[in-house]
């Protein structure tokens, strides 16, 4: 399978053999589990696949060593390193986590030059504490990491006599010696800040353009719980003026440039019930995966030398409501034979974007969403290998069905986003085309009973599928499949010994195509594993 594709899918995160990991680690016993949870639980896990890492000579950097108790960010220089050249075959990063006592989930951010190459939250302590782990593959990054930066990282956070949680991370670069299977791209750029808002200025060769979009709803109000919100005049406590529909949409000097569905990030406390995460977080809690916007159908008017204006949004968001953060990164491959391409935008169709959100009263209310969205663009390039015509062509759709009882004691959602790209690049050999279809699912409900149990019945699913064509001929294919499913309850407004809370989670992850077999499948019963098993 084409490395790309895998990245494009997982952002990151390669199609690995199930045969590398062995049969798994060693699981409790039902004798082992307590009847509920206790002070201390299993330390948090994924079932996604740990980073495919080359055989070669490796170099490692420090990037951070930081403790977060307020926000201030941390700042530190980064030194390329020695002994590994200048090209590598793998950049990884590694972030190492730990935590003790209670403290809310904290969205952060690393910055390295500017750019963003990690996007992550946190999960919640026991008492007894926690240590964790997150790790990317960062290699798209590499014209960044080729000399001096400063880097900046940030893990927002409260520490006083309630909330007495200090984060403590360590985080590394692992460089291996060698050509990527793929190249990356030849340069890395941020966003630059103008009178008239941020600008973007590229090569004047560039022949490819991808901007990536960290886009995540939190800071605690309701955007961090969008697909939740009503219109009025529905009787609930969370409201957008259209509903739960969100689309994070980029703009090239005020025209539309791409659209996209935001996945539906629930960080470690989602859902009123840490319960649920202790162990299994949802599917990207540690790495949040950026939106990738194909932007090569605009080289004709970016590669001008001129700075063009560029612009992200977040459709549905009520105006002047904070809650939206959405760093954005451009990658660019340019053509190695020419100083300066030239080229066209020469097609653009966008449809209205659909949106019906209707309320229904009753003993349960009920709103219904059906909403969705199509941008087509096209351009070309006359490069020093002849012409090249890029289409891009996105199709969004969400429907969802979310009912409530009065007082909000029964609070249940059923929704589901799809966001499908086909990316077609014809030139003087056989036309690539790309289609990637991705699916977002969230069935759950919260009640509270009258004896003030809290109980969240919550299944979450993550699934894509990507298939490359050469002249109509596949080529290389991908399936991703990572559902979570978790049943927790616990008594609220009592001290935490005296919770009783109990839970059971489990998070199974598939990728299979191609090049191979990837299944993992956990399982947990009041914070302890007993279900660790690879099924390739």
């Amino acid at each position: 399978m084409s490395r790309r594709i895998v990245m494009s899918m997982l952002a990151g995160v390669t199609l690995l053999a199930g045969a590398f990991f062995g049969t798994g680690a060693a699981v409790a016993q039902a004798a082992d589990v307590p009847p509920e949870f206790g002070t201390g639980w299993h330390d948090p896990i994924t079932a996604a696949p740990p980073v495919d890492r080359p055989h070669t000579t490796s170099c490692q950097v420090t990037l951070a060593d930081a403790q977060f108790r307020d926000f201030t960010p941390y700042r530190g220089a980064y030194t390329p390193p020695q002994g590994c050249g200048d090209h590598w075959s793998k950049v990884v990063l590694r972030l190492d986590g730990k935590v003790k006592g209670r403290q809310y989930d904290r969205l952060g951010y690393l910055h390295v030059g500017g750019v963003e190459i990690l996007r992550t939250s946190t999960p919640e302590p026991s008492p007894d504490g926690i240590a964790w782990h997150a790790e990317k593959d960062v290699t798209r990054y590499s014209d960044t990491f080729r000399s001096p930066q400063d880097v900046e990282m940030l893990i927002g956070n409260t520490v006083d006599d309630t909330y007495t949680g200090v984060i403590d991370v360590h985080v590394t670069l692992t460089f291996y010696a060698g050509r990527p299977a793929e190249r990356t791209p030849d340069r890395v750029l941020t966003l630059a800040d103008s009178p008239d808002g941020a600008t973007l200025t590229t090569p004047r060769n560039s022949e490819r353009i991808v901007a990536e979009v960290y886009a995540t709803g939190s800071g605690g109000g309701c955007e961090e719980f969008w697909y939740l919100t009503v219109a009025d005049p529905a009787s609930y406590s969370c409201k957008a003026d259209h509903g739960p529909y969100r689309e994070v949409q980029i703009k090239v000097d005020g025209q539309l440039a791409g659209i996209a569905a935001p996945f539906p990030n629930v960080w470690t406390g989602g859902w009123s019930n840490p319960f649920l995460w202790y162990v299994l977080p949802a599917p990207g809690a540690f790495d949040v995966r950026p939106i990738a916007y194909d932007l090569t159908p605009f080289a004709g008017l970016l590669d001008d030398g001129r700075p063009h204006r560029v612009d992200v949004s977040v459709v549905g968001v009520p105006a002047g409501q904070s809650g939206w953060s959405a760093p954005v990164n451009v990658l660019v491959w340019q053509d190695a034979h020419r100083a300066q391409i030239t080229g066209a935008l020469t097609a653009h169709k966008a449809t209205d974007i659909a949106n019906s959100s209707t309320y229904t009263p009753g003993s349960e209310n009920r709103v219904n969403t059906d909403a969705g969205h199509r941008l087509t663009v096209s351009g070309y390039l006359d490069t020093s290998h002849g012409r090249v015509t890029t289409t891009v062509a996105r199709t969004l759709a969400n429907t969802s069905v979310h009912r409530w009882t009065d007082g909000e004691n029964t609070d249940g959602l059923d929704a589901t986003w799809s966001d499908d790209q086909t990316v077609t690049v014809g030139g003087q050999g056989p036309a690539r085309t790309t289609h990637t279809h991705r699916t977002y699912t969230m069935n759950g409900a919260t009640t509270i009973g009258t004896d003030n149990r809290l109980r969240t019945v919550l299944t979450l699913g993550d699934r894509a599928s990507v298939v490359e064509l050469r002249d109509g001929r596949r080529t290389a294919w991908s399936r991703l499949d990572d559902t979570y499913s978790g049943d927790a309850a616990y008594t609220m407004n009592v001290p935490r010994d005296q919770r009783h809370a109990v839970g059971t989670s489990s998070e199974r992850y598939r990728l299979y195509g191609s090049d191979g077999c990837y299944d993992h499948a956990l399982t947990t019963v009041q914070g302890v594993l007993t279900e660790d098993r690879y099924r390739c």
